[in-house]
């Protein structure tokens, strides 16, 4: 059982601040999914707000993050608040390569393939109660049973041989999906689990020049536990980890 507070700004995002980007200040953006909207902990003592007392408030860190969100959903967003982006420093995106490059175009409301589909995914995603009860685990003697039979299906196809091939047609996606809704390389760089990630995903970023901040070396190494009990979400633990990883990286751009 888990139990946080949080609060939903003017933008509709769970938020200890309004985003208010200005083109005086250093302002980041950190985007992505349940990982990022933090429902699992207090608002106040989120990732970005750690962000923010690692580099003693020299910066400001405006977080959309929203349950369910790929990179689909990602990459539109960005376009969708492009003045804002305009002005703002730094685009932090969390990736996890296995589950957000499924899709390479962003259609409303069709989430990741794990909720296409699935009514109850997308009313969960819609209202923010439900999205909490999720969180804290109170959903999942229904939800799971449907995850597993997907999981199952996902690992029947790797153990038959085709993992490279969906890791091709990931990047494939990804590839798509950045020339669609392209990214400024100069200031956006994508948060990975290197381990977790194809190496071919990584090679093309290098080829490329699309940067990208690997956490998992100091999430792996960690001799704490950096998950929930109850669910692989980053407990504070965790979170402080994917903090500094990403206030380093501000700090040596700074």
């Amino acid at each position: 059982m888990n139990f946080a507070k949080y609060e939903i700004n003017k933008n509709g995002f769970n938020s200890y601040r309004e985003f208010k980007p200005t083109e005086n200040n250093f302002e980041v953006a950190l985007i992505g999914d349940s990982f990022i909207e933090g429902l699992h902990q207090n608002y106040h003592n989120s990732i970005g707000s750690k962000i923010e007392n690692n580099l003693e408030n020299k910066v400001s860190v405006f977080e959309y993050g929203f349950s369910g969100y790929d990179l689909a959903d990602q990459l539109h967003l960005i376009q969708q608040y492009d003045d804002d982006m305009a002005v703002i420093d730094l685009i932090v995106i969390y990736l996890n390569f296995s589950n957000d490059v499924k899709r390479d175009e962003y259609e409303p409301d069709q989430g990741r393939a794990a909720i296409d589909g699935n009514p109850l995914f997308k009313i969960k995603r819609e209202v923010k109660l439900l999205s909490y009860m999720h969180g804290i685990g109170l959903l999942d003697p229904i939800i799971n049973p449907i995850l597993n039979r997907e999981n199952q299906g996902a690992e029947k196809q790797a153990s038959n041989g085709e993992s490279q091939n969906l890791e091709k047609e990931y990047l494939e996606n990804f590839k798509n999906l950045i020339q669609k809704y392209p990214i400024d390389k100069d200031k956006t760089i994508f948060l990975i689990d290197q381990s977790k990630t194809s190496m071919l995903f990584t090679q093309f970023c290098d080829d490329n020049e699309i940067k990208y901040l690997d956490f998992g070396d100091e999430l792996n190494q960690s001799n704490r536990r950096t998950t929930l009990v109850f669910d692989k979400h980053w407990n504070n633990h965790g979170r402080n980890i994917i903090a500094s990883v990403i206030s380093d990286f501000i700090h040596k751009r700074l």
